[in-house]
């Protein structure tokens, strides 16, 4: 997959970066000014994507970030079992199945339109349409 590279201060909340090779979120970032003889500092906190866990990075703010491309399409749910859902992209009809996350169970039904995204090869649902 292709990344986008950038420096620690040009990040903002909500974007996405990588971090141990793993995507994130950016939940909140402080940036302190540089000192006389030093270099400007970057607290970040940023949440997992795909595990939800949690990571606090202090980094000078020339240090340099990958940021994944995350491409958003759109599938239709063939079926709905316990705790997946057999899905068909409306694009390329593409049959996967894929894990239903904590926040949409029960809302998920047979025929639905559904927003998933492919994140370094990783597909996850993330809402319905």
């Amino acid at each position: 997959m292709a990344f986008k590279v950038v420096d620690a201060t040009a990040l903002r909340v909500g974007n996405y970066l990588m971090i141990e090779g793993e995507p994130y979120i950016i939940k909140s970032i402080d940036i302190s000014k540089t000192g006389k003889h030093g270099h400007a500092k970057c607290r970040i906190e940023a949440n997992s994507i795909l595990g939800g866990k949690k990571k606090v990075l202090v980094v000078p703010g020339h240090e340099r970030f990958e940021v994944p491309m995350i491409e958003k399409r759109k599938a239709q749910v063939l079926s709905v079992t316990q705790d997946n859902a057999n899905l068909m992209d409306t694009e390329n009809f593409e049959n996967f199945e894929l894990e239903i996350p904590e926040e949409l169970k029960g809302q998920i039904k047979n025929g639905m339109i559904v927003e998933y995204w492919n994140v370094e090869g990783n597909k996850l649902i993330k809402r319905t349409l």
